[in-house]
């Protein structure tokens, strides 16, 4: 039994932080810690905890040692034309890696969302690698986040594992909670989330042997390449108002992605 819900008290914050480290390696200058957790749940962000109730833990349901995953975002506003408009930045979606490759990804961002919805917030964005093929799926294919905007070295110089020494280029994902396409996605009256081929206009491909370059010394050169020229495709491509729109895994596990023209704008 898996049970969401928001994180309380300092050893759950503390467990968030061991988690982030145990996920992402991260070195102390990129730790996020507990304080900035607390601040977040007091000024209407978000941090979310996953817990499994069969794990021994505080009663009567779960604790910092049955915490299996979590999602942190914080508040923002949006103050482009129109009224400034609330919105939620997710920041942060870990999973214990026994844990992954079981939905619980999407169930702690459909957690996100309810959350959001209560409150009268329509919109979240959050920033994800270009190269990392399973985040972009879930992002654009499961969720039905649009993307329109790239970020070159968006974090500056990262201490993750997960990088792999590669500049932190990032894609922006902008969900519409409450838009007719996440509606139908998420209620599954869209089973199959693929574009109509008339309306995809170019592709940009992500090789599944990614990983490994990214993981060796010698394919890191390999991996910085195709961030380059995957880089210079997406600027162009958004440059013309073309907008991720899709994302397919073809059978050998390449990640694919697919720009058409761009839907109608979320908060500017």
């Amino acid at each position: 039994m898996i049970l969401i819900r928001p994180c309380a008290g300092f050893d759950e914050l503390d467990a968030c932080v061991r988690m982030e480290i145990e996920t992402w390696g991260y070195e102390e200058g990129d730790v996020i810690r507990r304080k900035t957790f607390r601040v977040a749940q007091k000024i209407g962000g978000q941090v979310l905890g996953a817990f499994d109730t069969e794990i021994p833990a505080t009663p009567p349901c779960g604790g910092p040692n049955s915490m299996i995953g979590f999602v942190f975002s914080l508040p923002g506003v949006k103050t482009g034309s129109g009224e400034p408009q609330p919105y939620l930045h997710s920041h942060m979606l870990a999973v214990r890696e026994d844990y992954r490759n079981r939905g619980l990804g999407t169930r702690l961002k459909l957690e996100q969302r309810l959350e959001a919805l209560s409150r009268g917030i329509r919109y979240m964005e959050w920033t994800f690698d270009p190269l990392e093929i399973k985040n972009a799926f879930l992002n654009i294919q499961k969720l039905g986040a649009v993307v329109r905007s790239y970020q070159v070295d968006f974090y500056g110089v990262s201490s993750s594992r997960l990088q792999g020494g590669l500049p932190t280029d990032r894609l922006v994902a902008e969900w519409q909670l409450d838009s007719p396409k996440v509606k139908e996605i998420l209620e599954g009256r869209c089973a199959d989330n693929r574009l109509n081929e008339n309306s995809i206009e170019e592709e940009i491909l992500v090789p599944a042997s990614i990983y490994e370059w990214k993981a060796t010394e010698t394919g890191r050169e390999r991996a910085l390449a195709l961030q380059l020229e995957n880089r210079g495709k997406f600027l162009q491509a958004f440059s013309r108002g073309l907008a991720v729109l899709g994302f397919v895994r073809d059978s050998e596990g390449n990640g694919i992605f697919q720009l058409g023209p761009q839907p109608q704008p979320g908060l500017d």
